[in-house]
């Protein structure tokens, strides 16, 4: 049994000082593989974003296998959560861009706090435009989570649509691009 997955059993088992023990030894290899699956800007997060995981996963953790193996493949499907979420959020961009009414030729949407925007859409609008154009759900998916009809689902996306593709134009406009 590798040292760390000695570590690891202690952690679970409640031992906090093998818990750090645990993330100051594997921390550089989860690290360098995050920046290897995504980039080294997103490293950091990734590799956050992988010891939460697993810390919150530890209870399951039976060391049947070696912990870095099991720490290893918890990054992955983080960094394929990273690299998803990115796509998303870029073409998300890209279709608003499109969509902008006033300006087809926004050249930096891309640089816009798309977060910013999505939160300024009313309560309704943002939760059926994140369910679906963020988080990928379908339109009868998003309206069994908002306990609505499908064409309520529509319309909130289409006018979250519009109102971000304005928002955008303004603010392309404000900035003199």
């Amino acid at each position: 049994m590798s040292s760390l997955t000695t570590l690891a059993i202690a952690a679970r088992d409640g031992d906090r000082r093998a818990l750090t023990s645990f993330v100051e030894e594997s921390q550089v290899d989860v690290w360098r593989y995050c920046a290897y699956l995504t980039d080294p800007q997103s490293a950091d997060d990734v590799t956050q974003d992988t010891f939460l995981r697993a810390i919150g996963s530890l209870h399951r953790f039976r060391g049947e296998s070696d912990a870095k193996v099991w720490l290893l493949s918890i990054a992955r499907r983080a960094a394929a959560d990273h690299l998803r979420a990115k796509t998303r959020r870029r073409d998300l961009v890209e279709r608003l861009r499109v969509m902008s009414p006033r300006d087809p030729d926004v050249s930096r949407s891309s640089s816009l706090e798309l977060s910013e925007l999505v939160s300024g859409l009313e309560t309704d609008r943002r939760d059926a435009f994140v369910l679906t154009q963020v988080l990928g759900l379908s339109y009868d998916e998003a309206a069994h989570v908002c306990a609505c009809p499908i064409g309520t689902i529509r319309s909130r996306v289409a006018r979250a649509r519009d109102q971000l593709a304005t928002a955008i134009a303004e603010a392309e406009r404000a900035t003199g691009s």
